[in-house]
């Protein structure tokens, strides 16, 4: 075996992942692995890196398809480069502060809410009787603003 290739067994201890999860990523089109003669799988030693990223990603709640599609503009005749890695991470910025503004709302929120899951006192039936948000459909329209009636 070349020493640039690894062992299922080698890249889950250095990855953190789980064979089965180093298998569903290959499935998925996420990483890629060669078969040696007895059909066992071998990975790059770039295929760390893209683990890592996999799971970062997904530590973060973006999704796999988002994650895939990411990765498919990472060249497939060398390994990424900082630099490629850097143009990845900045293209989910805007994605990840959305998310964090959400979830830093929510986080204030919540301790506002009832607890019936409507996550907006302005559109709760029992404080907002006439449900003034019902206009805008349903959902937490309120949740990412600070003033309760600018809906998102």
């Amino acid at each position: 075996m070349p020493p640039q290739e690894l062992t299922i067994g080698e890249v889950a201890a250095r990855s953190g992942a789980a064979p089965s999860a180093l298998r569903f990523y290959e499935a998925s089109g996420l990483i890629t692995s060669c078969r040696t003669d007895g059909n066992q799988r071998r990975y790059e030693r770039a295929t760390l890196r893209r683990i890592a990223f996999i799971r970062a990603g997904r530590a973060a709640g973006i999704p796999l398809a988002q994650i895939c599609a990411a990765l498919a503009t990472l060249p497939d005749t060398r390994s990424p480069t900082r630099h490629d890695w850097e143009r990845l991470s900045r293209a989910w910025r805007k994605d990840l502060d959305r998310r964090i503004a959400t979830l830093e709302a929510l986080r204030t929120r919540l301790t506002t809410c009832i607890g019936c899951g409507c996550l907006s006192l302005d559109s709760c039936g029992l404080l907002n009787p006439d449900d003034e948000a019902a206009e805008l459909g349903t959902g937490a329209h309120y949740l990412e603003h600070d003033s309760r009636r600018t809906p998102v």
